[in-house]
């Protein structure tokens, strides 16, 4: 299992490396429409939800995203919030049209619904993030992953009370205590020559909220998980599982990161 992760690793990032540095910006956006619609497949699979259903929530999700690079300056936030209201207008339709009668309507558009909030709305501030620079999109991966190593070791060696074990048996207190000190880690240690002109204090308040922020968003997914009654969201990743397996931590640290540097 850790070899296929490390050899993943070997080939992923120089990868995204060239992707996020050398391509123009447009380009990332198309990555994370692609993420995206992944992610929102392993989404609806996890809750069986129906093909038709799960196309239209995925157009959905692609629409949210193409809206992003079309609109920016003070509208964008007009626009977006219209583009959530059009979304749901259209997945909402599509379940009264395709599917006759009224019954378990809800049961079929909530994945859909949850899943367009849940995965490419939360990708968004990513977006936002590299217009403004490639360096705070490393700032964030180098930050998460930090904090994903830290808690997994920590957690294995010294970790003994349970974090939360009706969602995430084998999460830890400590592991959890692991992961703010990974983020602190990174966040210092990188982010002075990653984002220039940020200070090592505000850079170690970064690193701890994103730290906090990763466990967060691991133990929502596996809420998802446990109640959809699966292991893995998916077998995409050699050793890692499904994409939305590899990207619930960015999910929330992303946002994160997105409103710390607005206040920064």
């Amino acid at each position: 299992m850790h070899l296929k992760r490390v050899i993943v690793a070997l080939i992923a990032v120089p990868l995204l490396y060239f992707y996020v540095v050398k391509l123009p910006p447009a380009f990332f956006l198309v990555l994370l429409a692609v993420i995206s619609a992944l992610a929102q497949h392993e989404f609806h699979a996890m809750y069986r939800t129906t093909g038709s259903m799960s196309l239209v929530g995925i157009t959905g999700g692609i629409l949210l995203m193409g809206s992003a690079f079309f609109v920016s300056g003070p509208d964008r936030d007009k626009t977006m919030t219209m583009a959530f209201i059009l979304i749901f207008m259209l997945i909402a339709s599509a379940r009264l049209f395709m599917k006759k009668g009224p019954v378990l309507a809800l049961r079929d558009l909530s994945p859909a619904v949850v899943g367009v909030i849940y995965i490419p709305s939360l990708l968004l501030p990513l977006w936002y993030l590299r217009l403004d620079g490639y360096e705070w999109i490393f700032l964030l991966c180098l930050c998460v992953w930090s904090s994903d190593t830290f808690a997994y070791y920590i957690g294995s060696g010294i970790g003994r009370r349970k974090l939360y074990k009706e969602v995430s048996p084998n999460k830890t207190v400590e592991g959890a205590v692991g992961s703010v000190i990974g983020g602190i880690f990174a966040a210092v240690v990188f982010g002075h020559y990653l984002v220039i002109g940020v200070g090592m204090a505000k850079l170690a308040w970064i690193g701890a909220i994103i730290g906090a922020v990763t466990i967060v968003g691991d133990l929502v997914e596996s809420m998802f998980k446990r109640d959809a009654g699966v292991k893995d969201s998916g077998s995409l990743i050699p050793g890692h599982g499904g994409v939305l397996d590899r990207i619930d931590s960015i999910l929330f640290a992303g946002p994160a990161l997105y409103v710390l540097k607005l206040l920064i």
